[in-house]
């Protein structure tokens, strides 16, 4: 069994029902959810869209292998109604992105853990550093909180309550 660190967001159609739907696939593909964080309504990261997004960040314990997990959150994403077209950043009805597999260091061409912009990315970094402030970033050694508190993304992220599931 793995800790593993999800980032979910969704900035189409019925938002937290989004988030409710991939909260649900989760724990029937992946694995047990521990803990989720608050909702975050945030802006695009990357991207202009006059849809601001909602995020959070859960905890799950899972048996699949980093590969494994992919291709399920991929299948996740797909049922929910994602297409994937073209490269860059456009707004989505879900992204489920591994922020953290455990203490796993990889680099593939289909997948890097752990996630290669989460220290630059302030609407990931607010969530995580609720749930797990003390998490150290293998290959940064530093602490969420300490990664939050060195983060220069003055993108908007505000705290909007719970996901009621």
């Amino acid at each position: 069994m793995e800790k593993v660190f999800l980032g979910i967001g969704t900035n189409l159609g019925d938002r937290e029902e989004n988030l409710r739907e991939a909260l649900t696939m989760i724990e029937k593909y992946i694995g047990r959810i521990i803990c989720s964080s608050s909702v975050y309504e945030t802006e695009p990261w990357g991207f202009q869209s006059e849809n601001e997004f909602l995020n959070i960040v859960i905890e799950v314990i899972t048996r699949l292998k980093p590969s494994g997990l992919l291709g399920r959150l991929l299948m996740i994403e797909s049922i929910i109604g994602r297409v994937r077209e073209g490269t860059g950043y456009k707004s989505r009805i879900i992204d489920i992105d591994i922020l953290f597999y455990g203490d796993e260091i990889m680099e593939t061409k289909a997948l890097t853990i752990p996630h290669p912009n989460l220290h630059r990315r302030r609407f990931v970094l607010l969530p995580l550093s609720e749930i797990a402030p003390g998490l150290v970033h293998p290959v940064k050694s530093k602490t969420v909180d300490q990664l939050l508190s060195e983060c220069t993304d003055k993108g908007k992220v505000v705290r909007t309550g719970n996901l009621k599931r």
